[in-house]
């Protein structure tokens, strides 16, 4: 039982407040600076609340971009090239993990242990381990400066094997020998009771693996020349990096507003099914 001490409360709360502050203020501070002409950023001190430029600043970042260089690519064209990434990344990494998970649960073939502690190992092999001999391959193929390009190498998840391999693990082996007994075919278990039974699960993932997706940004460096395949996460680099003109900054808090965006409304829309996915011991 939890006693109720006013000093500890009080207490409790002061750190909870100080530790938003803490987390809020990069964030309010880009706004900001996003919503401020150049002129203002670059003169001390810099503005802690938001100026009159924010509307003009928005529209040149959405629909003109920066004007010079690589950064003229308007960022609508970036930010649909993350979203089609982040959801394409995330959508075949559940796909190939679920399925993938089914099959060492429910069929019975020679080293299956073998395979699942094979896919399990490659937790430990990030992209970068392997990003040379990926590279290859998808210039082999003729995928550099395509969408299969940047999402098909990454849509192997150990991770989520391993996740949907503990939750199939969880299912009462009466629910399967049922299913056998009335006729359903494995697909068939699969697809009425095993994939119904796994919609928090693949809610959870799919955010993770959307906020993964999003924010890579090694690969797409790698693969695309092309501005018309660039992500938001390049541009934002590329435009803080800039080495022959003082960077932008109010047009670049204003990106980096709009390059936050789409994975915190994911957060916040799903978050219910994120934690239930995560929590959920009841099946």
């Amino acid at each position: 039982m939890v006693e109720n001490r006013p000093f500890v409360t009080v207490l409790s709360h002061l750190v909870l407040i100080f530790g938003v502050v803490i987390v809020a203020f990069p964030l309010w501070m880009t706004f900001v600076a996003s919503t401020h002409d150049q002129t203002t950023m670059l003169r001390a001190p810099v503005p802690l609340l938001p100026g009159s430029h924010m509307i003009e600043n928005y529209r040149q970042v959405l629909f003109e971009g920066f004007g010079r260089g690589y950064s003229g690519v308007p960022i609508w064209v970036t930010l649909m090239n993350s979203m089609i990434m982040a959801v394409g990344v995330a959508l075949g990494k559940i796909a190939i993990s679920i399925i993938s998970a089914f099959a060492i649960v429910y069929f019975r073939f020679p080293l299956r242990r073998t395979f699942f502690w094979a896919i399990f190992v490659t937790l430990m092999l990030p992209v970068e381990v392997r990003i040379v001999p990926t590279y290859g391959v998808v210039a082999t193929l003729g995928m550099l400066d395509t969408y299969p390009g940047l999402i098909v190498p990454l849509i192997a998840s150990a991770t989520a094997t391993f996740l949907f391999r503990q939750f199939f693990l969880s299912v009462p082996d009466e629910l399967a020998e049922a299913a056998r007994v009335d006729g359903a075919s494995p697909m068939r278990f699969f697809w009425d009771i095993l994939l119904p039974m796994s919609r928090t699960t693949i809610a959870a993932l799919f955010v993770i693996q959307f906020i993964y997706g999003w924010n890579q940004y090694l690969w797409p460096l790698l693969i695309t020349t092309k501005e018309g395949f660039y992500t938001v996460v390049m541009t934002v680099s590329r435009q803080a990096n800039a080495v022959d003109a003082v960077p932008s900054w109010n047009l670049l808090m204003a990106m980096a507003m709009l390059a936050m965006l789409p994975p915190v409304l994911v957060v916040v829309f799903m978050q219910r099914q994120f934690v239930r996915g995560l929590v959920e011991t009841e099946k």
